[in-house]
């Protein structure tokens, strides 16, 4: 075995045996690499085309006497304001946090599928057809536990998720939208999106973006760690999102002793994130943390793009762990394999929010963790 074979089996083995999957992967990675993150960089580019009417996606509409379910969303960013109303912020960098109240409309459950977000064919939209903005205003601080206590439930629960790479803010807050109304959970859903360009050749800038937004999802998560009006939180981490989400509770762990008994569920989707740094974050944040369920799949191409720019190394949520759930159930991490699931995303990236096995999934663990005990 050569150095380089023998550097990336010890890569693997920190969290496991390779499985016989990923030993092929590493035989042919170096001879095709370079074609095939050339195919999928275009296939991530294609779906930005024909999409020019998402620069009015955030203006709001009257719906109008129509009868069609509403997510009423807090949206914390770390985006600059953008000058086109339609877009509401850009994919650059702003000093501070910036708070919104949104509302979208989503189509009565007979004219939509579930998992599918339905972009308007032009500005206003249809209602029932297509989901709408209905409410895009600042907010204040102060009159943010005024939202909270209207909309987390009885049980004063928040829900709070951070996108993934290649996401602009309109569809940033579309598909939380999909995703709150698809899960049913009752829950306050607060919408953490921070600079990405929604650009699939801005891979660097994007993950640099995350590292500079840790600030603000550390000041979410800690604001709502002392909110007395919130009792349980669930975190849901997509794609680039999972880094971004495991380095502020690593933060928030380390500035409180631990992370508060509040933050009962993890949930890392498609997680773009190495390996090994995923389980030192984890075992950094010590014993007094959540549950994680990571959501991974080996027919994701997305991620086989990242481990080619990552240099050969595999991503948490690419690889088949299903042999290293004993060692992973020890850092407290469930993983669910939707390799085999059917979904509608060609890259095979967005299964945990599009399929509806994977919702039900999720939605089932993320109930069963929040009526759990909460840890002390």
């Amino acid at each position: 075995m050569n150095a380089r074979a023998r550097g990336d089996r010890e890569r693997v083995q920190s969290v496991g045996e390779k499985s016989r999957f990923d030993m092929v992967v590493y035989g042919t990675a170096s001879r095709r690499s370079a074609p095939l993150a050339a195919g999928l960089i275009v296939m991530l580019a294609l779906p930005i085309v024909g999409c020019a009417h998402r620069t009015e996606a955030m203006l709001a509409v009257a719906t109008g006497q129509v009868t069609t379910s509403k997510v009423d969303m807090l949206v914390a960013t770390t985006r600059l304001p953008a000058e086109n109303p339609g877009v509401l912020f850009s994919g650059e960098r702003a000093d501070d946090i910036s708070l919104s109240n949104v509302v979208i409309s989503i189509p009565p459950d007979g004219n939509r599928e579930v998992g599918a977000i339905q972009w308007p064919d032009s500005y206003p939209g249809d209602p029932l057809k297509s989901f709408v903005t209905t409410k895009a205003q600042t907010i204040s601080e102060t009159r943010v536990n005024d939202w909270f206590k209207r909309t987390s439930g009885p049980r004063r629960k928040a829900l709070i998720f951070v996108h993934g790479f290649n996401t602009t803010y309109s569809e940033a807050v579309f598909r939380f939208a999909q995703l709150a109304h698809d899960l049913k959970i009752e829950a306050a859903p607060v919408l953490f999106t921070w600079p990405s360009r929604g650009n699939a050749l801005d891979y660097v800038y994007d993950r640099e973006s995350t590292v500079y937004s840790r600030f603000g999802l550390v000041a979410v998560l800690q604001e709502a760690i002392a909110s007395r009006d919130v009792e349980n939180v669930t975190i849901v981490a997509h794609s680039m999102g999972t880094s971004l989400a495991i380095e502020a509770l690593r933060e928030v762990a380390i500035r409180n002793h631990g992370v508060s008994p509040k933050i009962r569920t993890v949930v890392l989707a498609s997680p773009d994130i190495d390996i090994d740094v995923f389980r030192r974050q984890v075992v950094e944040m010590g014993p007094k943390r959540p549950a994680f369920l990571v959501f991974s799949s080996r027919n994701d191409l997305a991620l086989l793009l990242s481990k080619w720019i990552a240099g050969d190394v595999d991503r948490l949520g690419g690889v088949d762990l299903r042999e290293n759930q004993a060692l992973l159930a020890k850092l407290g991490v469930t993983v669910i394999d939707a390799t085999d699931v059917a979904h509608a995303d060609p890259l095979g990236h967005t299964a945990f929010a599009e399929s509806a096995e994977m919702l039900n999934a999720l939605a089932q663990n993320v109930l069963a963790r929040a009526q759990s005990a909460p840890r002390r």
